[in-house]
Parts: structure tokens; C-alpha cells; sequence
């Protein structure tokens, strides 16, 4: 018999544990807005046409997923007298909106759920929790809260890099070796070394000699 995959939510470099939802959540849901707005300028400036049945539309760039979970906590069945407030659990996730003392920032997490998804799918899902609400509504006679409900919800955080490669295959890195200097690179790249500037101005540098070894410069496609 096969085991039931635990959702699971990993926050990345910091000192905070994996955690496993207690249930799975019955429902979640993923939105995204893409802005698109009427173009301006040309024939029409954008407003509507009277021989047309709305205006030509400009993308103005897409915007964040966001996550919504469902999360459930209940802990009426447990036997440890220690382990009977339920907040030792919601506490878990309330941490995830908290300052990490490393990163100097709530951590980015992975939202995982099952081994193998096929491409493009929902999970995992990397984003940092932007809103939580928690709501108890079973208590003992000592006022310690039992059963709770999380709404959860993170907005997606993509690698400026990793993103950089999906929406423009030509766009690439190179990782800094001993020796290397810009010209080099751009040699080895562009098989032009005088085309240095144009991964110093990519990258920032200011000092093209000073280069820092295993530091990933960003070489942009020329255009």
C-alpha cells in the first residue's frame, strides 16, 4: 500500500526545520495576474476606435503567484500532557513570518507535495509567506487552544537569475575562476575581449581587474 504524501514545507538557508503538515489541506489555489493595458500612441492613442472593438493591448509584465493553503491542527487525541496545546504546532508556521537572524528576512520556503510532478506544475512552490490568519476554536478548561485553522498564504519568489534563463535561453553565467579577468571572459564568450564592459556594466563592477573567484557574473546576450 502506498503512503500518504505529507505536504511539506522547507525553509531554505536558515536553521529552521522541515514541516509536515499535520492533514493535507482539502483545497488550495494558485492566482496570477498578468498586466496588459491599451497601447498608447499610434492610431488611436489607446482609446477606443470606432471601427474597432477595443483597443490594441501593451504587456506591462507579469506579477507574483500566490499560494493559498487551508491548514488544519488538531490535537484533542494526543496522550503527552506537554504536546496538548496545539500552538506547538501553528507556532511552526507563525516562525516563517518572523526576522531569521542569518538571512536578516523571513526565510523563502518550498512548498512540497508528492515525489513526481510533471513539468510546470504547482509544487513545489518556492515563496515567502506574505499573509497568515489563524483561528482557534476548541479549548481546554485551562484555556490551552486544541484544534486550529490556517489560511496560509505565500507569494512566489523567483530566482532573478533561474527566471533570467526560462524567459531568455541566450541569457547565461560564468563563475569566476583564478586568473580570469573581463577581457578574458569576454573573449571566451564573445570572441571579442574589448566587449568587457558590457558584462562589468551587466554586473556592476567597477574595478574590471579586482574580480572575486567564484563570485557568478551574468553575461548578457548582445544585442
Amino acid at each position: 500500500m502506498t503512503a500518504l504524501a505529507k505536504m511539506t514545507i522547507t525553509p531554505e538557508r536558515s536553521k529552521l526545520a522541515p514541516i509536515e503538515v499535520l492533514f493535507n489541506p482539502n483545497t488550495y489555489s494558485i492566482s496570477k495576474s498578468v498586466s496588459w493595458s491599451a497601447a498608447t500612441g499610434g492610431q488611436g492613442g489607446g482609446q477606443t476606435e470606432r471601427l474597432k472593438n477595443a483597443p490594441a493591448l501593451q504587456f506591462g509584465g507579469g506579477e507574483s503567484r500566490s499560494l493559498s493553503l487551508e491548514l488544519f491542527f488538531d490535537t484533542t487525541e494526543e496522550t503527552d500532557e506537554a504536546k496538548k496545546d496545539v500552538r506547538n504546532l501553528t507556532n511552526k508556521i507563525v516562525k516563517l513570518t518572523r526576522i531569521v537572524r542569518e538571512l536578516h528576512r523571513p526565510p523563502v520556503c518550498v512548498v512540497s507535495w508528492g515525489k513526481e510532478t510533471p513539468p510546470g506544475s504547482d509544487f513545489p512552490f518556492t515563496g515567502v509567506v506574505s499573509q497568515l490568519t489563524q483561528r482557534f476554536n476548541l479549548f481546554m478548561a485551562d484555556g490551552r487552544p486544541v484544534r486550529a485553522s490556517l489560511t496560509v498564504a505565500f507569494t512566489e519568489y523567483l530566482d532573478p537569475t533561474k527566471d533570467e534563463l526560462e524567459t531568455d535561453p541566450e541569457f547565461t553565467t560564468r563563475l569566476v575562476k583564478r586568473g580570469d579577468t573581463l577581457s578574458s571572459i569576454a573573449g571566451d564568450v564573445y570572441r571579442d575581449p574589448t566587449l568587457w564592459r558590457v558584462i562589468a556594466e551587466a554586473n556592476g563592477v567597477d574595478d574590471p581587474r579586482g574580480l572575486t573567484v567564484g563570485v557568478r557574473l551574468n553575461i548578457p546576450k548582445l544585442v
